[in-house]
């Protein structure tokens, strides 16, 4: 398996991952200088490959280069961060 980048598709709102069994998506939301990570998606066929996990650390990586926050909504990006306490610094509640 090769892996594919993940693309920042600006216009839709999310991060995406073409793989032959349909298109990985992490949708966001950006409020002022924070991003709303609030759904990630991948074909049932490709889950537990690591595809969520390519498709947030993307987005973490495109929030922290751009200095804006993160406000984890979905479960899985949620998840993620428990395991990834390296993005601490830019993450917050979002009752925060």
């Amino acid at each position: 398996m090769t892996a594919a980048a993940v693309t920042h598709n600006e216009q839709q709102h999310r991060f995406e991952l073409q793989l032959a069994e349909g298109l990985a998506l992490l949708e966001y939301e950006l409020r002022e200088n924070d991003l709303v990570l609030f759904h990630t998606e991948v074909p049932p066929a490709r889950q537990g490959q690591g595809i969520g996990s390519q498709l947030v650390k993307a987005a973490l990586l495109h929030a922290k280069k751009r200095s804006v926050r993160v406000i984890p909504v979905c479960p899985f990006v949620l998840s993620y961060l428990r395991d990834h306490p390296e993005y601490d610094e830019i993450t917050k509640s979002e009752s925060a």
